[in-house]
């Protein structure tokens, strides 16, 4: 997607930066400098990268720009959370949301314009799909909040599914662990996903991040109603896929798993789902559910949940109930919805 009539250099890998570079007639190692304004430094211009020389910043400016944007809109709960609003070019935008928890603060980030999934419960996906972001407008969202410099963790979370976009996905994933980029250990990270095959294969071999299943629904046939994705690539193929992996060292697997009142609350469910993850050494998130308009769900009581998991607990399987922040300002699990700026 091209936000600008020039080119831009956030989001580039280091190989890339390079090609860039010798394009132009410049060193090539005046890429590694780049990628140190970039995602070190931080800077918003060429310009300020003052140990590249004139000549050499004329030729970038000539051709690229930095490609960093402030959000438009900052709005902030009263528990703490702030959520963003950024401009993704063609009057388009996406949210995210900053989660402080103690020692922790955690950033959940888009890589969509809405999202294809259209699961019944969220509200991004009743908007629809409006384009896959450049691996630079998702490090925008990281590199130009004012709680940079506090991020403990990072969560493809937010709006779209990362597993559609997931060579732009995989490359800001790059720039977030490698030393050229951030720097950041994989393990602080966690891509969220209903369980897209093809990337979720790719995912799996590039990269030891965290990985989150978006179950939801323990029956097949249930699930495919409330999540059209189902019938394209079947939780049991999704499932069989992850058991061929390691998860009891380097990176963890968590299934979210949003409660709904009536449809997947009873101890029958738990016991199915139970059985569904056997033999995964993996947590389950249990979510309360957040009503969106025009849906006639309804979320389950907490005692329920706290039955639920116990229930889990029983059969081994490590559960928790995850605390809901950000409700009053929408910015709460399955609300992300805003595509355009807020009157």
């Amino acid at each position: 997607m091209n936000y600008g009539q020039k080119q831009e250099l956030l989001g580039l890998t280091l190989a890339q930066l390079q090609s860039v570079v010798l394009d132009l007639g410049l060193p090539k190692f005046t890429a590694s400098q780049v990628a140190g304004w970039l995602y070190q430094k931080r800077v918003t211009t060429i310009d300020e990268m003052t140990n590249i020389s004139k000549k050499g910043r004329e030729l970038l400016n000539n051709a690229y720009t930095v490609g960093r944007e402030s959000p438009s809109e900052v709005h902030r709960s009263s528990d703490g959370t702030v959520k963003y609003l950024f401009p993704v070019g063609d009057e388009k935008y996406v949210e995210s949301v900053y989660i402080p928890d103690g020692e922790r603060a955690t950033l959940c980030i888009s890589s969509q314009i809405g999202c294809q999934m259209n699961c019944e419960f969220c509200a991004t996906g009743k908007q629809g799909y409006k384009g896959n972001l450049t691996s630079g407008r998702i490090l925008n969202q990281i590199l130009s909040i004012e709680g940079f410099e506090n991020l403990t963790n990072i969560v493809y979370m937010g709006m779209g599914e990362p597993l559609n976009n997931t060579d732009e996905v995989l490359k800001s994933i790059e720039v977030i662990t490698s030393t050229y980029g951030l720097g950041w250990s994989p393990k602080r990270i966690t891509l969220s996903t209903v369980g897209i095959i093809p990337g979720l294969k790719k995912f799996l071999e590039s990269c030891t991040c965290n990985l989150a299943i978006s179950l939801h629904i323990p029956y097949p046939e249930v699930r495919a109603r409330y999540m059209p994705a189902e019938k394209a690539y079947p939780i049991l193929d999704v499932l069989s896929l992850v058991k061929q992996y390691d998860w009891s060292g380097q990176r963890r697997i968590s299934f979210e798993y949003t409660m709904f009142k009536g449809v997947n609350d009873s101890m029958t469910d738990a016991d199915h789902l139970a059985k569904l993850i056997k033999g995964i050494e993996c947590r389950v998130n249990i979510i309360p559910y957040h009503k969106i308009p025009d849906v006639s769900l309804t979320p389950a009581d907490a005692k329920t949940m706290q039955e639920f998991v116990k229930r889990l607990e029983k059969e081994h399987i490590t559960a928790t109930i995850r605390r809901s922040r950000g409700q009053d300002i929408e910015a709460a699990c399955g609300m992300l919805s805003k595509i355009k700026a807020l009157p």
